[in-house]
């Protein structure tokens, strides 16, 4: 079993051992799955971005590209409030 350490301001460091099996990478996303049973586990993937998801999702109707950018930015300013 490898262990880390949870430091004072609630962060931990992933084990070199699991950053290297894994390929993991500044930036990546660490999520956390409390399932039913009480377990946690863990898994890793790349942090989204805009160019990967551009095109997923096809609107019948138009967009607006600057009301967009305008919601998103408001809503992480509503995200940044609750951290």
């Amino acid at each position: 079993m490898i262990s880390s350490k949870i430091y004072n301001n609630n962060q931990t460091i992933i084990p070199s051992e699991i950053r290297k099996k894994y390929n993991l990478k500044p930036n990546d996303i660490v999520e956390w799955i409390d399932d039913d049973n009480g377990e946690i586990k863990i898994r890793f993937r790349e942090k989204s971005k805009l160019r990967d998801i551009v095109g997923i999702i096809d609107l019948e109707t138009p967009t607006d590209a600057v009301q967009l950018k305008k919601i998103s930015k408001h809503d992480l300013k509503k995200l940044k409030g609750r951290l």
